[in-house]
C-alpha cells in the first residue's frame, strides 16, 4: 500500500510536470487542417520532415487522415515511411462512428490503448507502438442495452490479435430488473487470440545438441468469465464492483477484484479512480495484451540469435504470485486530462508496470502541451523515468504566436524495427527522436 501511494503521488506531480497525451476528436459539425514542416533528429541523423493531419467529424462519423514524410540531407525519402502496404493504409489515422462506451462504436485505424471488459486479458493494447511499423486495425462495440460485445481486429494484411467479450444483463430480461443495485448486474464472457507466426515461439535448450533451438507452441489463446456490479449510478457518482477469471489455454489462470469510483463534477472535475487486488497462480500473466505487447511478443537478437519473447516469459512462471493494480484519472474544465496507473506483482522485483498520460490545452491561451509516457519491467521507483528498451516516451510542448500558428518541439523515444534479409521484423531497438516544428492549424465549423 506504501508503494501504491507513493504512485499515486507521483502519478498527479508528473501530470503537471511531464504534461501528457490524450487524443480528443473534433465535435459535430466541426473540423480542422493541420500540417507543417520541421527538422527531425533521428537517432542523431537529420531529416527535413513534412506532415499533414486534417480532422473532421460529421455527426457521429469523424475521419482523421496522418501523413508524414521524413527526407534525409539528399532529399531521398526515408525507407521506412512507407515500406510496408500497412504503411500506406496507416495514413488513414481512423475513420469512426461514435465514440468509445456510445451504444455503438465502430473505428478503423490506429488503435491506442483498447481494453476488453475490465482489462484482465487486455488492457490498453496498443497496435502501433512504433512509428516505423504503424498497422491499421478494426474496433467494433454495439450495446443494445440489454446485452451487448466489444470487439478487435489488431492489424489488417498479417494475422495479429483478435478478442471479443460479449456481454448481458440477465435480469434485465425479467421483473427483476427493476430492482435497486442487483438489477443491473452484468456477465461477461471474453476470448482473446493472437494468430501471429510468432505469437508461441520461444527458445529452449536441447541437451542433445548442446544448443538452443526455437520452438513453437502456435498461437496463444485466453478466455475469462467475468462479473459488474454497479452500487451506486447517478448523474455525479458512480461506484462499481466486479470480479473476472481469466485461463490462458495451455497454461495457468488468475482472478482479479477490483472497485471503480467515477465523480462527474458537471464539467468543473471529472474524476475516476480505480483499485484491483489480482491473485495469480504459476504460468499466468495478467493483462497479456497490453501496451508493450507488439514489442514483448517477439523479439530475435540479429546478431547472437537469442530469442525473447512473451510466451518465454509466462513459461518461466513457475511460482504463483499476486498483485495490484491501481488507477487515477482526472479531467479538469475539459482542459487539463490526467490519466496513470501502476501495476505490480507482490514478489517479483521487475514486474512494475507504468503509464502516465496528459494533456493540458487551456482555451483563450497560446500554450500546447501534451506527452504519454509508459514503462514495463520496472525494478524500483528510482527506475520509473529511465529511457530504455523498456520505455516509450512522447512530449511535446508548443507556443502560438498568432491563432493559427503553432511553434513547438517534440521529443520522442519510441522504437524501430530490426528486419531480417526477408524483410521482417525480427526484433525492435529503441529510437530517439527530436522535432522542432511549425504546424499550421485551421479550424472549422459547417452545418446550423
Amino acid at each position: 500500500m506504501k508503494k501504491l501511494f507513493l504512485l499515486l503521488q507521483l502519478i498527479i506531480f508528473c501530470s503537471s510536470s511531464l504534461l501528457s497525451q490524450i487524443e480528443r476528436y473534433p465535435l459535430p459539425n466541426e473540423g480542422s487542417i493541420a500540417g507543417g514542416f520541421g527538422l527531425n533528429w533521428i537517432d542523431g541523423e537529420l531529416h527535413y520532415t513534412l506532415h499533414f493531419r486534417p480532422e473532421i467529424s460529421f455527426a457521429n462519423f469523424g475521419v482523421g487522415l496522418d501523413l508524414n514524410l521524413d527526407f534525409d540531407s539528399k532529399g531521398n525519402l526515408r525507407k521506412e515511411n512507407f515500406n510496408e502496404f500497412s504503411d500506406y493504409l496507416s495514413v488513414i489515422r481512423y475513420l469512426r462512428y461514435g465514440l468509445k462506451n456510445d451504444p455503438l462504436f465502430v473505428k478503423l485505424g490506429a488503435l491506442d490503448y483498447y481494453t476488453l471488459g475490465h482489462g484482465s486479458i487486455m488492457y490498453r493494447y496498443n497496435n502501433s507502438p512504433s512509428f516505423d511499423t504503424r498497422k491499421t486495425g478494426l474496433v467494433l462495440d454495439i450495446d443494445f442495452g440489454n446485452f451487448g460485445f466489444e470487439s478487435i481486429y489488431s492489424r489488417f494484411g498479417e494475422a495479429g490479435v483478435v478478442g471479443i467479450r460479449g456481454y448481458t444483463r440477465p435480469l434485465q430480461f425479467s421483473s427483476a430488473g427493476s430492482l435497486p443495485i442487483i438489477g443491473n448486474l452484468e456477465v461477461g464472457v471474453t476470448y482473446a487470440g493472437d494468430f501471429h507466426e510468432n505469437a508461441g515461439v520461444m527458445q529452449t535448450y536441447n541437451p542433445q545438441t548442446v544448443q538452443f533451438e526455437k520452438k513453437d507452441e502456435g498461437g496463444v489463446n485466453i478466455i475469462g468469465f467475468d462479473l459488474g456490479l454497479p452500487l451506486i449510478s447517478t448523474g455525479m457518482l458512480g461506484i462499481d464492483l466486479y470480479f473476472d477469471y481469466a485461463k490462458i489455454i495451455d497454461y495457468g489462470s488468475g482472478t482479479a477484484a477490483g472497485i471503480i469510483f467515477t465523480f462527474n463534477g458537471i464539467g468543473l472535475i471529472d474524476a475516476q479512480a480505480k483499485f484491483e487486488r489480482r491473485f495469480n497462480n504459476d504460468k499466468y500473466i495478467p493483462s497479456y495484451f497490453n501496451s508493450f505487447y507488439e514489442i514483448e511478443r517477439f523479439r530475435e537478437d540479429s546478431t547472437t540469435g537469442i530469442v525473447t519473447s512473451k510466451i518465454s516469459r509466462l513459461s518461466s512462471m513457475i511460482k504463483a504470485d499476486n498483485g495490484f493494480y491501481g488507477e487515477l484519472g482526472i479531467s479538469v474544465l475539459g482542459l487539463l486530462d490526467i490519466i496513470g496507473n501502476y501495476q505490480r506483482l507482490d514478489k517479483d522485483p521487475k514486474s512494475g508496470i507504468l503509464q502516465l498520460t496528459t494533456s493540458v490545452m487551456p482555451e483563450g491561451t497560446p500554450i500546447v502541451a501534451r506527452a504519454g509516457y509508459d514503462k514495463i519491467n520496472i525494478q524500483d521507483e528510482k527506475d520509473l523515468f529511465k529511457l530504455d528498451d523498456r520505455s516509450y516516451l512522447f512530449f511535446e510542448f508548443g507556443y502560438k504566436p498568432i491563432e493559427y500558428l503553432l511553434v513547438s518541439m517534440v521529443y520522442s523515444w519510441t522504437f524501430t524495427p530490426i528486419r531480417d534479409k526477408d524483410d521482417k521484423v525480427i526484433d525492435f531497438t529503441p529510437q530517439k527522436r527530436i522535432e522542432p516544428r511549425i504546424s499550421f492549424i485551421y479550424p472549422f465549423s459547417f452545418g446550423n
